[in-house]
């Protein structure tokens, strides 16, 4: 499995021939206007919460591609009205696609379109194939991310560390501890000026609590 930063929230995970992007926010991203989004294979479109800073890109990625896109009920019946393949779920649920085990699980935030229609109620993946690994979306620290230590061994957690909208970083470092995974993948900080954050002292305090905190640079990849 390998992991791509794509700026702010937006990852490409790649699983064999299986390519999955996830909240593809990537145009809007001045800091990520190296990247062509054209370039960008696309088989699965997974969406956590239907914010402009994690859908921005959906559209024109899921058209050239067309890509299936996985999300919670409203959002995926969104896509679906304007003609765009869809898979919904909903919080608890889980399906063994082609490439591997998602479940889609509890994230606290809010979730609405640009034009402010309703967008379901937000959530994380948690996606099983050779490797595990956590994508928490934006999301305040919960007790809820205990449950994921009881069912899954996670290969690496996907947490915001931004702050002022999610997390930030000893929030982070909590929810590492509580899903018992020790190689942590920052994200949804930088982009712009509520959620800038000092990246060596970030760095400093995940290592002092044993924990590895990766922050990639944009178009950086991670194998897992």
């Amino acid at each position: 499995m390998k992991v791509t930063f794509y700026g702010h929230a937006c990852l490409g995970i790649q699983i064999k021939d299986i390519n999955i992007l996830v909240d593809p926010f990537i145009t809007g991203n001045e800091k990520a206007s190296h990247i062509d989004i054209n370039t960008i294979k696309a088989d699965y479109i997974l969406v956590t919460h239907a914010h402009q800073d994690h859908t921005l890109d959906v559209e024109a990625i899921a058209k050239r591609t067309g890509a299936t896109i996985v999300s919670n009920y409203e959002i995926v019946v969104h896509y679906q009205n304007l003609g765009f393949n869809g898979h919904p779920m909903n919080h608890g649920g889980s399906w063994q696609f082609d490439f591997g085990k998602v479940k889609y699980v509890n994230a606290i935030h809010t979730s609405s379109f640009p034009d402010g229609k309703y967008g379901g109620q937000p959530g994380g993946f948690i996606i099983e194939s050779d490797k595990s690994i956590y994508i928490a979306g934006d999301t305040a620290l919960t007790y809820d991310m205990r449950l994921i230590r009881k069912q899954f061994d996670l290969d690496l957690a996907v947490l915001p560390i931004g702050d002022n909208f999610t997390m930030g970083i000893d929030d982070a470092i909590q929810a590492a501890r509580y899903v018992d995974c020790d190689r942590v993948l920052g994200y949804h900080y930088d982009t712009f000026g509520y959620i800038e954050i000092d990246k060596p002292r970030a760095k400093a305090k995940f290592d002092s609590k044993l924990k590895k905190l990766y922050l990639l640079d944009i178009g950086e990849s991670l194998d897992v």
